[in-house]
C-alpha cells in the first residue's frame, strides 16, 4: 500500500514562481515546461566541464618547470 500523494505540497514553477500544477510538476504549465525545454536544448543551461590540458601544454610546462630549477632533473635518481 503507497501513502497517499499530498497535492497541496506542488511548490513553485521554476520559471515563473507560479504555484505548480500537479499535472505539469514541476511547472505551472505546458508553456513553462515548453520554455525549460527549449532553454536545455539551445543550450542556456550548461553543466561547467574542466578540460584536460593538452599534451602539449603538458609537456611546455614540465620543460618550463625543469629549465626553471622547479623540479629536479628527469634524468637524475636523487
Amino acid at each position: 500500500m503507497t501513502a497517499p500523494v499530498n497535492d497541496n505540497r506542488t511548490g513553485t514553477c521554476p520559471i515563473c514562481q507560479k504555484e505548480a500544477s500537479a499535472s505539469h510538476k514541476p511547472f505551472c504549465s505546458t508553456r513553462c515546461k515548453d520554455v525549460d525545454l527549449g532553454r536545455w536544448l539551445n543550450g542556456g543551461y550548461a553543466i561547467p566541464a574542466v578540460e584536460p590540458p593538452d599534451e602539449g601544454d603538458l609537456e611546455e610546462a614540465l620543460r618550463e618547470a625543469f629549465q626553471s630549477g622547479e623540479m629536479g632533473d628527469p634524468d637524475s635518481n636523487s
